[in-house]
């Protein structure tokens, strides 16, 4: 019997959730909360605009106060994010779509500015490279404190009460933030994990952290439970000396859990220009996978088209796209040109940013549930 390749507007059933189609909408920060976290009307009507894709993730999303690193960021860690975070599932929901939370801790990218003077924590006291926006202006990121031993626990119960959260707020799973130079990055990878306890030095060790976080989260969340890796990108000057065996080690591991997917992201081009050791992510650890699959990476259509009928991953998902257009699977689908995004608007400054944020025009007139 021949077998019938997928594509991008063929449904999919993730662990038993249904996807009308293989088109997600990648996690993005857009800084549109308000001050203290809690999510803002019109993060509702950014939401449920894009509720055509098979399954929208949310921004990176505070687990604590601690993990504050960026302004205007969401929260769910108190009865106000919760509160917030309801009326953007509700509004997604009456649109037909599905959404996952992503949750998140920055670990060493933070700045005490952010944390009312509190020092940012991280694996070891190693800083990272780069610089962030404060209230007092762009700063370098400064030297973290390095996390005691016994600190971990609460660390870990700080994601679980997330999770806990994001069932009250009716989100259909959850996504674990595992990528790009954030506090699990950090344990993973040994340019920022110089620890010699249980948390450092093997790959065994170093992977201990991430496995617990998805143990605790996954035992709230079975089978809706996803989590995102960047095994080649340099943000905020991570490496590994041996990333392949790394990512290796730690996806064979997330196999022993009960989880909704894997979401694996490709270097970036300036990454690759600058050379990587991994080049080609999904074909890389495709193998040693088996839960679904989710690849990030600058697709097209096109180019999500011959990834999905190689089989290489089960869905793709789409950043960029996705801000200029709402109605990005309609125009993918009927061939409409895209709209142009506006690079200058993409990270907000508060609630009331609608600029380049829930402005874009639709093809179609019709703002609902375009297919």
């Amino acid at each position: 019997m021949a077998v019938t390749k997928p594509d991008l507007f063929q449904s999919f059933s993730l662990k038993g959730l249904e996807l009308k189609n293989r088109i997600v909408m990648a996690p993005m920060t857009r800084l549109r909360a308000l001050e203290d976290g809690t999510p803002s009307d019109i993060m509702s009507e950014y939401y449920s605009q894009r509720a055509s894709a098979g399954l929208i993730v949310t921004e990176c999303t505070m687990v604590s106060p601690l993990s504050h690193g960026y302004m205007h960021c969401p929260g769910m860690y108190k009865s106000s994010h919760v509160l917030g975070w309801s009326r953007v599932t509700q509004a997604v929901h009456e649109n037909g779509g599905l959404i996952f939370l992503q949750i998140w801790h920055s670990g060493r990218v933070c700045h005490p500015y952010l944390l009312a003077g509190q020092h940012p924590i991280a694996p070891s006291a190693v800083a990272g490279q780069g610089d962030l926006h404060t209230p007092k202006g762009k700063v370098d990121l400064p030297t973290p404190r390095q996390i005691d031993l016994e600190e971990i626990p609460k660390i870990i119960d700080e994601f679980s009460i997330a999770a806990e959260f994001a069932k009250q707020a009716n989100f259909d799973g959850v996504e674990i933030h595992g990528a790009f130079g954030y506090l699990i990055d950090q344990f993973l990878q040994d340019v920022s994990n110089h620890r010699s306890d249980d948390y450092g030095g093997s790959i065994k060790n170093r992977v201990r952290f991430l496995e617990e976080v998805v143990s605790a989260v996954s035992n709230i969340w079975p089978s809706r439970t996803g989590i995102k890796l960047s095994p080649s990108n340099t943000f905020y000057g991570m490496g590994d000396s041996d990333p392949t065996s790394l990512f290796r080690y730690a996806i064979e591991k997330l196999n022993e859990f009960d989880l909704a997917y894997v979401h694996l992201m490709e270097p970036s081009p300036g990454d690759i220009e600058k050379g990587v050791p991994i080049e080609n992510v999904l074909a890389t650890f495709r193998g040693d996978c088996s839960h679904p699959l989710i690849t990030n990476g600058g697709y097209d259509d096109v180019k999500a088209e011959l990834v999905l009928s190689d089989m290489a991953a089960d869905l793709v998902s789409f950043g960029r796209p996705f801000i200029s257009n709402p109605d990005l699977v309609y125009r993918y689908k009927n061939d409409i040109a895209l709209n142009d995004s506006n690079p200058q608007t993409f990270y907000g400054r508060g609630p009331e940013s609608a600029t380049g944020y829930t402005d874009y025009e639709f093809a179609s007139k019709a703002r609902q549930n375009l297919q």
